[in-house]
């Protein structure tokens, strides 16, 4: 059992599909995706700068462009059958729910233009920002957060949280973290997945109402959760709640460890989730799950391997 997971924001780096568009139906395809969007996601996966792809409002549909794009490279080598579930961490759920035939590719990118803009402007609203906690006792942090005033964003296991809130505050669990804890600022521009952002809620709610909701041809897992949804219009409704509420990318991946994961391959821009997929998930037999991180067209093979492997 083989699932194909989409990644979330933080994940992109400065001309990281550069090597993707050389071929013509890829870069026909983000063509498409930027017309859709409004975004000009040729000049932002290819030549802006670092700072121009951390502003949200570029960054989440450059995400999503990138997971669909990749995905198309991937089946067109191998049939789409091969994979036996998909899953997005984030702003990946929409990446997820197009692979998985909830919403059209165009309905995707024009969905996560109208929850960047939001989640945006929000940001705006306050100065807030996100840490990782790593290697810390759960119960410990989140009584620690209550006290500060923050709020856990991605319960991502692995032995990895990340809180969100005032600057300040996130400031003061830096200087006195819990005991054998590492708290690592992150470079994004607010409090994600918490209070902050509930005024992105609605704006994305009536946008989502607006496109039609196709039941998954795939297995398909939440974030809310982490439980699979059979019903196009409740994973929607889930990926809209979930803009002001916690990854729980944690429950998603005991969800793949009970469903009996053998391997997972990770569209670009890759590396963070099979990075917890190797803290967090293990093989039917107990040792080591595999895992491929495409990030460029050479990684390809390797996935392709594994999902043959899989089906020998």
């Amino acid at each position: 059992m083989i699932v194909l997971v989409a990644p979330g924001q933080g994940s992109q780096t400065p001309g990281f599909l550069s090597s993707w568009i050389t071929d013509p139906t890829l870069k026909e395809q983000l063509e498409q995706l930027s017309e859709a969007s409004g975004v000009d996601l040729v000049a932002h996966g290819t030549t802006s700068d670092a700072e121009t792809i951390r502003d949200t409002a570029v960054a989440q549909p450059l995400i999503v462009a990138a997971g669909l794009l990749t995905a198309r490279a991937l089946f067109e080598r191998v049939s789409p059958g091969a994979i036996a579930g998909v899953a997005g961490h984030s702003v990946g759920e929409l990446t997820a729910a197009a692979l998985a035939g909830v919403v059209t590719e165009a309905d995707a990118v024009s969905l996560v233009t109208v929850r960047a803009r939001a989640m945006a402007e929000a940001a705006a609203a306050a100065p807030t920002g996100m840490s990782a906690v790593l290697g810390c006792d759960e119960a410990e942090l989140l009584a620690l957060l209550d006290d500060l005033g923050l709020q856990p964003a991605n319960f991502n296991g692995g032995g990895q949280i990340v809180v969100a809130g005032d600057l300040d505050a996130l400031a003061a669990l830096a200087d006195a973290p819990p005991a054998k804890a590492r708290v690592i600022p992150l470079k994004v521009a607010g409090a994600f997945h918490t209070r902050f952002m509930s005024t992105a809620v609605e704006p994305l709610r009536v946008a989502a109402a607006g496109v039609s909701a196709s039941d998954p041809t795939t297995r398909l897992w939440s974030n809310a959760s982490g439980a699979e949804i059979g019903g196009g219009r409740e994973f929607l409704d889930l990926l809209v709640g979930q803009v002001a509420s916690p990854v729980r990318w944690d429950k998603t991946m005991e969800s793949f460890q009970a469903a009996g994961i053998t391997g997972l391959i990770e569209l670009a821009p890759a590396g963070a989730l099979t990075g917890l997929a190797k803290r967090g998930l293990r093989a039917p037999d107990g040792g080591k799950l595999p895992t491929v991180a495409i990030t460029s067209p050479d990684d390809l093979q390797a996935a392709v391997d594994l999902l043959e492997g899989a089906s020998a």
